[in-house]
């Protein structure tokens, strides 16, 4: 993703993409985690919703300073084992379609210089908006992937069929 179209449109797809990889698996498995420990389906999805008021937060401080300081967060560290455990899935897909319409709404009303704004993140040696939400498109085909990867095992139940295909 080399433009700033080509991250909205991303952005705009994610939820396309995962809800129905989510509506797919056989209910008795969602909160399953693999024998690794990993996350389950449940809260690949959940973490997606959950992430946006950070993002939207990050947008409006590296709107409205310049350069500031960007704390990473890392939900292994930041977040208790069961958070996303414990939030309702159908809640928090809900969330995941409402929030990221606002969101991609939201950076189509930005200006080009809007873009290459920075902030000095704690983990990384460049960050600007531009980076930040191809960050977060690559995070949520990431997520897919994973989720996709559980759908799949061969120890679980097989997901339903796709019902609509684009």
């Amino acid at each position: 993703m080399t433009s700033t179209r080509e991250i909205i449109e991303a952005l705009e797809r994610a939820p396309r993409i995962v809800i129905p990889l989510v509506r797919q698996a056989d209910p008795a498995v969602l909160k399953r985690r693999p024998p690794s420990g990993k996350w389950s389906i449940h809260e690949h999805a959940c973490h997606l919703a959950e992430v946006h008021p950070l993002f939207f937060r990050r947008l409006d401080l590296m709107l409205s300073e310049d350069n500031p300081a960007v704390k990473s967060y890392e939900p292994g560290r930041d977040d208790p084992p069961d958070a996303l455990l414990r939030i309702d899935l159908e809640d928090a897909l809900q969330r995941f379609r409402r929030d990221r319409s606002r969101l991609v709404e939201r950076l189509r009303r930005l200006r080009p210089k809007d873009w290459t704004r920075t902030g000095q993140h704690d983990e990384y040696n460049s960050y600007s908006i531009f980076t930040m939400f191809r960050h977060v498109a690559l995070h949520d085909f990431f997520h897919a992937y994973r989720i996709e990867e559980l759908l799949l095992r061969k120890d679980w139940p097989a997901p339903s069929r796709v019902v609509e295909l684009e």
